[in-house]
């Protein structure tokens, strides 16, 4: 449903895009009140409205001032490009009659080969060739019954592979069918609406006391910092976020809404962080090897009956398309689909491999960064991630250079040792504090603010002992003990995709 704040005419929001198109995206809420007229609170409202909407995110100054970054296109952030939803809608068309075509060729073949292969046998058992045309008897009725099975099974559900099933009551376990089509497309993929992709992230601000920094959504999420700013400000834009700026210049997110409850005050769980929810190799077919087994030989036994029986008989045009080029062309493509597929797959496994890497490295740098020990050497990266994932290789030069891009997204400062190179990242620890003092400043979770640091009314001696105050604030800044917001990064483990569209509970069952 459009947002009224953003669309139709002499609504604030589609003045704020024109006015955003000629100032190339970048804009103040000052800049944006110059062109447009508007009010500042309304232009400030319909500027984090847009932050949702469209592909965005904040920005501070060196003196303090907020600006609001877009695509200088103001691209919508779910806007897709003809040529992506086209290959989309094809795809999805040819899997669509494909799975139909199955339905009837696997099945219907199937049987019709079985019931040919046995009047041949019998045939030649009594050797007069009496086994007549055998009617559809108890067996195919079996048959009919194993592919459909699944008579608890919600008509509506979806396949999601062998491991969620496996977690289904017995009568609610999906059908044959379900992994027939799972064996040719793979698995279908769960697809959370943004709401449920979201609970994890407002149950972290919750934890955090409605305040976060875009440092700490990386630890939830392991995205790149780029991401993660864009993510914050589509949150601040969803969740009515209010953004503000530290005494340091740390952009430090308030969400003051989501703290106020009428049963009292709000408490929650800190979600798991990136490191304990790596994501699993993305699976070819994702039943188990028994389906895999049954499934392929049903298809090559379809394959080698019209291969032998079909195919030769090219003086009868029936038996040679009815029972040769129809089955011959059907079942090479049920085995020729899922080879092409696994060539994307392996792509995609090596995009996870690195994520996960990444993941584990956010886990041990934000670890040192917060505690005493605060410089990352590359050997001791490389070995903390080949630990993890020990059953799986991990190339070591895929470790440094995600290591490397963590300390350019970061300004890490670097040192060159005998042993190699050193990391230390002190920007990491800087947010961290500074959004804890936030946290203490602006108290969400009693809704109450606290001590005031600047007003246009201080005198002299007033700002000068703001001014110790600050220095006091930094020394008690080094003291504080951030470790509990950061599991150990030894600590970790894997994250099935399904579990974001599951109950929170069953989810951590």
């Amino acid at each position: 449903m459009p947002d009224p704040v953003t669309t139709g005419p002499g609504h604030p929001g589609r003045t704020v895009i024109a006015a955003l198109r000629g100032l190339e995206g970048r804009a103040t809420v000052g800049d944006v009140v110059s062109a447009t007229g508007l009010p500042d609170h309304e232009a400030e409202t319909a500027l984090r409205s847009l932050l949702e909407t469209h592909r965005g995110h904040l920005e501070v100054s060196d003196s303090g001032d907020l600006l609001y970054r877009f695509d200088p296109g103001l691209i919508e952030r779910d806007a897709e490009s003809f040529r992506a939803r086209f290959r989309r809608v094809a795809w999805s068309a040819f899997k669509a009659g494909f799975k139909i075509w199955t339905a009837v060729m696997l099945v219907a073949y199937f049987v019709v080969f079985v019931v040919i292969l046995i009047a041949l046998l019998t045939a030649n058992r009594d050797g007069r060739g009496s086994g007549g045309r055998r009617g559809f008897g108890l067996g195919d009725l079996f048959i009919l019954q194993w592919l459909l099975g699944g008579r608890g099974w919600d008509r509506r559900g979806l396949y999601y592979g062998d491991r969620h099933a496996r977690r289904l009551p017995k009568d609610a376990r999906p059908p044959f069918y379900k992994k027939v089509f799972a064996f040719i497309f793979g698995p279908e993929e769960p697809r959370p609406t943004q709401l449920q992709k979201d609970r994890t992230v407002v149950q972290l601000i919750q934890a955090r006391k409605g305040i976060l920094t875009a440092s700490e959504l990386i630890e939830h999420t392991g995205l790149p910092i780029d991401d993660a700013h864009e993510e914050m400000g589509r949150l601040t834009g969803a969740y009515g976020g209010d953004p503000r700026v530290s005494d340091a210049g740390e952009v430090v997110y308030a969400f003051p809404e989501l703290m106020r409850s009428a049963h009292g005050r709000v408490r929650a769980r800190e979600p798991k962080p990136a490191w304990m929810r790596l994501e699993y190799p993305k699976q070819l077919t994702g039943n188990s090897g028994g389906a895999n087994v049954g499934i392929g030989a049903m298809n090559g036994f379809n394959l080698a009956m019209a291969s032998v029986l079909g195919l030769p008989s090219s003086f009868d045009p029936v038996m040679f398309y009815g029972l040769g080029v129809i089955p011959f062309t059907f079942s090479s493509l049920f085995f020729a689909i899922p080879i092409v597929r696994s060539l994307t797959l392996a792509r995609e496994n090596r995009r996870r491999m690195r994520r996960n890497v990444r993941r584990l490295l956010v886990g041990l740098v934000y670890s040192r960064s917060v505690g005493t020990v605060r410089w990352v050497a590359a050997d001791d990266a490389t070995r903390h991630v080949t630990r993890a994932l020990e059953d799986r290789e991990v190339p070591p030069k895929v470790i440094r250079a995600e290591l490397e891009r963590l300390a350019a997204e970061f300004d890490a400062e670097v040192e060159a040792e005998d042993e190699g190179f050193t990391y230390r990242f002190p920007a990491i620890r800087e947010s961290f504090v500074e959004a804890e003092f936030m946290r203490r400043r602006l108290k969400l979770h009693d809704q109450r603010l606290g001590p005031i640091v600047y007003a246009t009314s201080d005198t002299a001696a007033e700002a000068a002992q703001r001014d110790i105050d600050a220095f006091d604030r930094e020394l008690e800044g080094a003291r504080l003990d951030l470790s509990r917001y950061l599991p150990s990064p030894t600590r970790t483990g894997f994250e099935e995709d399904f579990e974001v569209i599951m109950d929170p509970a069953a989810a951590r069952t």
